[in-house]
């Protein structure tokens, strides 16, 4: 090769090189200048951070030069307050169309908020920096129509929560009006005898007076709310004798007033006029709790809500509570409405009628609220029930108006248990339980009405083999036929009745009635049950089961179920508590016993109140005719024991199906040992049957 043409074989390589490496260096240049994200997915992040509320990540993601020099803590300030003030969450964009030339992207934004769901159309320009798209923000980008001087106002409209009233439309629970008791601090003299004064006259300790005082909105001028107490019935201080507590109520109003800047405002509270008489059906709201707002997410719960804790207030929460109205509005700078974002309609509570009756419901707490006990009333051919009462009862006004811990401990501590609900649960019911076993026995074929069990006197065993146990009765009487069996409550002879039952068909004919079932009833109540186990064990077992002992447990609105069968040629009628105009019975159990079986039940059962020698005639009325049964039970223990208690029961019924006002009442009292028994049932059921049917 010569070496022209080697010269330029080297010029030729040294131009190629110089081309691959310009060609690489340009390469790399546009591919630096390529941006490896595009603006749509920027957009469908920076949305995602919203959700996430990752408001530090947004601002990363804008020019903010471009966005008017806003500063990180500006933007997260007006961004936060904004989208965390209104609610949002699952927000979900729509692109509708990109502008390569302009870098604007138009789309639709959907979101929910606390006032709805929100769609609007917007748009969103974008710079590309150093390979990557950011987004040109202004205060539009929250709302198409919203500028930097506007805000976002929410407001609510609180619904009104629905009443709970009863059969006449009288209250059980609604609007009711207190006195909020507070302190304006500057206004304060000798603030610390002022203080213990107040804490006196409210039940509250010092150091929570303090505690409220010190908060750090508190200014002198402020008005600080301390206690709310029941307001002064003006109508009852005019009476001719005004009741002990409306004078006392009157006193502490103006013991109060007499301090330096004490104030007492009139506010609105939820009331429960019964109080006492009715608290275990009524129940109690509340306001929420953080365990409340997280449990109901999404139901429209706020802070300021109340909720249903127990009763009635509980069981229909959802129909009393309402949802309120709400409304998302841009305001400008002069307050001015600017615009409506969204809004919704405040939809007030339902008022929920029952088939209580107040006058029932408070005259059979007037006659027991001394007592340990429970008492139901229903209609026995309808189903509904008139009353539900447990005693010793609590106020549940006092979880409005704000109760004291003192108080609330002493309600818990209180041996006699005002809190516990004793028509919920399951009892001994002795022999209110015979007239269910004699109708076992002749729907069965067990029992034979006319066959005569002979005198056996006041103490029986069925052979060697019970050992040491015997039945005892109280009464001896002859023929011991069915009737007189019940006439004079023989234990014997429904011990012996419930042996020719036997163990199975006994079972069987329980588990008909409804025995460990639940009642299909508006409130859940305990299970009645014919045994500890799933059958019953043992032949004494059996036998004491015959008058409602051994290990038998019936709760009081079951066994009136049970009972209204009696009336009603053998079905048992399903209890309701939800009133209707035309009340139209439904059964629960078709067929419970024969329609012969509950024809005779019922003669028998009117001849335990009207026949002189009959356990209930302390009941007997000349006007009308009534059916029942007494029992006593006893809670013993063990068998040996002689210092165990006994419970007192009551059923009684009118047996007039086209009276105005039927009705079936059955009580149970705790405790009637040396108080007369079950007579001391029947002399205050019947007083309220006296008031009911004088009422009629």
């Amino acid at each position: 090769m010569t070496k022209k043409k080697k010269k330029s074989r080297i010029y030729i390589i040294w131009i190629v090189n110089l081309c691959l490496i310009t060609a690489v260096v340009a390469f790399f240049v546009w591919y630096e200048s390529v941006p490896d994200v595009s603006p749509e997915k920027v957009l469908k992040t920076y949305m995602a951070h919203i959700s996430n509320r990752e408001y530090e990540q947004m601002y990363e993601m804008i020019d903010a030069g471009i966005s008017g020099n806003i500063s990180q803590e500006d933007f997260v300030k007006r961004n936060s307050a904004i989208y965390e003030g209104i609610g949002v969450d699952n927000i979900k964009i729509h692109i509708t169309s990109y502008d390569k030339e302009q870098k604007e992207i138009c789309y639709e934004t959907s979101m929910d908020t606390v006032a709805g769901n929100v769609t609007f159309e917007n748009n969103v320009s974008f710079i590309q920096e150093k390979g990557t798209y950011k987004l040109v923000w202004s205060d539009s980008l929250i709302f198409p129509e919203l500028d930097s001087t506007d805000k976002v106002k929410v407001s609510v409209t609180n619904a009104e929560r629905g009443q709970i009233l009863d059969r006449n439309g009288r209250v059980l629970a609604g609007k009711g009006v207190a006195s909020s008791v507070g302190v304006v601090p500057g206004k304060l003299e000798n603030r610390d005898d002022a203080i213990s004064q107040l804490a006196d006259l409210l039940e509250m300790k010092v150091e929570d007076i303090e505690r409220k005082l010190s908060a750090k909105w508190v200014k002198e001028d402020s008005f600080v709310p301390l206690k709310t107490i029941p307001k002064v019935d003006e109508l009852k201080l005019l009476s001719l004798e005004p009741d002990k507590e409306t004078l006392a109520e009157k006193e502490r109003h103006e013991k109060l007033l007499e301090i330096p800047g004490v104030k007492i405002s009139d506010i609105g509270i939820r009331e429960y006029p019964l109080g006492e008489a009715a608290a275990h059906l009524v129940g109690y709201v509340q306001n929420v709790t953080a365990e409340d707002l997280e449990e109901h997410d999404g139901e429209g719960y706020t802070s300021n809500s109340v909720i249903g804790k127990s009763g009635m207030e509980g069981l229909f929460e959802k129909e009393l509570k309402g949802q309120n109205g709400c409304s998302i509005t841009i305001v400008d700078s002069n307050g001015n409405k600017k615009k409506i974002i969204v809004s919704t309609i405040v939809e007030n509570g339902k008022d929920i009628k029952l088939t209580i009756d107040s006058n029932l419901q408070k005259e059979l707490y007037e006659q027991f609220k001394d007592d340990k006990s429970c008492s139901v009333a229903m209609n026995q051919y309808t189903g509904e029930v008139l009353a539900l009462v447990s005693t010793p009862s609590y106020d549940n006004n006092d979880f409005i108006r704000g109760m004291s811990s003192e108080k609330w401990n002493a309600l818990n501590e209180d041996e006699n248990k005002p809190m516990y609900n004793r028509f919920r649960q399951v009892w001994c019911p002795g022999s209110t339980f015979k007239p269910i076993i004699a109708a076992i026995g002749l729907t069965t074929g067990a029992i034979d009405p006319n066959e005569d069990y002979g005198n056996e006197g006041l103490s029986w065993q069925k052979d060697s083999s019970w050992g040491s146990y015997h039945v005892t009765t109280l009464h001896a009487y002859e023929p011991v036929i069915l009737k007189n069996a019940l006439i004079y409550s023989d234990n014997i002879y429904f011990a012996k009745a419930a042996l020719k039952i036997g163990e199975r068909d006994m079972e069987s004919s329980l588990t008909k009635l409804g025995f460990n079932e639940e009642l299909p009833f508006d409130i859940k109540v305990a299970k009645s049950q014919f045994s500890n186990t799933d059958k019953i064990e043992k032949e004494i077992q059996l036998a004491d089961s015959g008058y409602g002992q051994g290990q038998i447990l019936v709760n009081p609105l079951h066994m009136a179920c049970i009972y209204s069968a009696f009336c009603n040629e053998g079905n048992m009628i399903k209890p309701y508590l939800t009133y209707k105009k035309d009340a139209i019975p439904n059964v629960w159990i078709t067929a419970a016993f024969t329609k012969d079986a509950a024809q005779m039940v019922l003669e028998d059962t009117k001849e335990v109140i009207n026949n002189p020698h009959g356990t209930g005639y302390a009941a007997c009325r000349t006007d009308i005719t009534l059916a029942g049964k007494t029992g006593t039970a006893e809670i013993k223990a063990s068998k040996e024991d002689t210092t165990g208690t006994e419970l007192g029961w009551f059923s009684v019924f009118t047996t007039d199906e086209n009276m105005d006002r039927p009705i079936m009442i059955i009580s149970m009292v705790e405790d009637v040992k040396g108080r007369g028994g079950s007579g001391y049932v029947v002399k205050k059921d019947s007083q309220v049957l006296e008031k009911w049917l004088s009422d009629n």
